[in-house]
């Protein structure tokens, strides 16, 4: 027996009722992910952090949960973004207080159960969109792929284990022990 599939916009998923459940718009389809793991939730504060204290107050830092509407079907949550400012592709608008177009930097945790929507469908509405510089994080193996934008694509700059490696859009080193350090 088939199955039915219903296509939504971002205006009837904006309509959606607020829950607990995290729920991305991708496509057309709403997609449905388990809470993150603790250690994904630490990997966050820890580039929260850092970046908080290497950019100070320019731009904007935000963690998941957050819609970011990329388009008319697809509303993504990034674990974590960062947008320069006027300039970016992302702005929120002043009335809604909703977030539109891609960020600047995004920063995805992989995780078991969301790790190949984030490395396929995600990515490629990353670099659709214009996100400049992405980071794809495998917590269990503790590095980090650094895509950077090039013309109209995103290109694998880096795959750092346990060193520094270079933000291009952020124009400042980055240490991969502090991004995956634990207190646990």
């Amino acid at each position: 027996m088939a199955t039915t599939k219903t296509r939504m916009t971002a205006q009837e998923y904006r309509q959606l009722p607020e829950i607990t459940q995290l729920m991305e718009l991708i496509d057309g389809e709403i997609i449905v992910n388990p809470a993150p793991l603790d250690y994904h939730q630490e990997i966050i504060i820890n580039i929260t952090s850092y970046l908080k204290t290497l950019m100070g107050k320019e731009g904007h830092i935000r963690v998941s949960p957050i819609d970011v509407q990329l388009d008319e079907y697809n509303v993504v949550k990034p674990d974590l973004m960062w947008v320069s400012g006027t300039d970016s592709l992302c702005q929120r608008d002043a009335q809604s207080k909703r977030w539109y177009g891609s960020p600047d930097l995004v920063c995805e945790i992989l995780a078991p159960a969301t790790a190949s929507l984030d490395k396929l469908k995600k990515f490629f509405l990353y670099e659709k969109h214009g996100t400049r510089e992405l980071w794809l994080l495998n917590a269990a193996n503790q590095f980090v792929e650094v895509y950077t934008r090039q013309d109209d694509k995103l290109i694998l700059l880096d795959v750092a284990y346990n060193v520094l490696f270079i933000s291009p859009l952020l124009q400042q080193n980055i240490d991969t022990n502090v991004l995956f350090s634990s207190d646990v």
